[in-house]
């Protein structure tokens, strides 16, 4: 809840319309719209004007910005779960402006300010932060970059990076375990 409402409250700081949050924006009423969510959510990053991230476990206290933030918080940022889950790869690159913000809701800075620490973080090249083509990239480079991700069930370790691929008609067939990052590779 607490992120849902901080992305509804930051849009409407930042003069945006609309948002979107993937935890609660897909429609799960169907096998077909699940499929169709997961192949067009790298492309809905793409698209975005901007994308928040909201770290629930990166606290800073008291802080009313960053610059009053206790020394070592960017320990604890390089630490946050968000960069262990395979889905947040798509979330950190396919965007042109991701914001960072803490759990008090005090923002840490975006793709340009922290790229020296997100590239230390994620071991994806500072360009690919700053949306070179990923299309130069060899394709074992960009597996390397979800590598040491984790998700919730085996196949989303392929179906979350189908963007970074340009892939988009790959059929999504949860059951199939590995066999998807076969797939994907072929």
């Amino acid at each position: 809840y607490n992120k849902i409402h901080f992305c509804v409250e930051q849009a409407a700081r930042d003069g945006l319309e609309y948002c979107w949050v993937d935890t609660c924006c897909i429609d799960k009423s169907s096998y077909t719209l699940i499929e169709e969510a997961i192949r067009r959510m790298f492309y809905r990053y793409r698209g975005a004007e901007k994308c928040y991230v909201y770290l629930s476990d990166i606290s800073i206290g008291e802080a009313k910005s960053i610059e009053e933030a206790p020394r070592g918080w960017e320990s604890d940022f390089r630490k946050s779960t968000w960069f262990t889950r395979i889905w947040t790869l798509q979330e950190a690159l396919a965007p042109k402006e991701v914001e960072f913000f803490s759990a008090e809701r005090v923002w840490l800075g975006d793709k340009t300010t922290l790229d020296a620490l997100l590239h230390q973080t994620m071991k994806v090249p500072r360009q690919v932060l700053r949306r070179a083509d990923m299309m130069t990239f060899s394709i074992e480079e960009k597996f390397s970059w979800g590598k040491d991700r984790t998700a919730g069930v085996e196949e989303d370790m392929a179906y979350s990076i189908m963007g970074l691929f340009n892939v988009t008609t790959m059929g999504i067939n949860y059951g199939e375990g590995s066999q998807a990052l076969f797939r994907l590779r072929e």
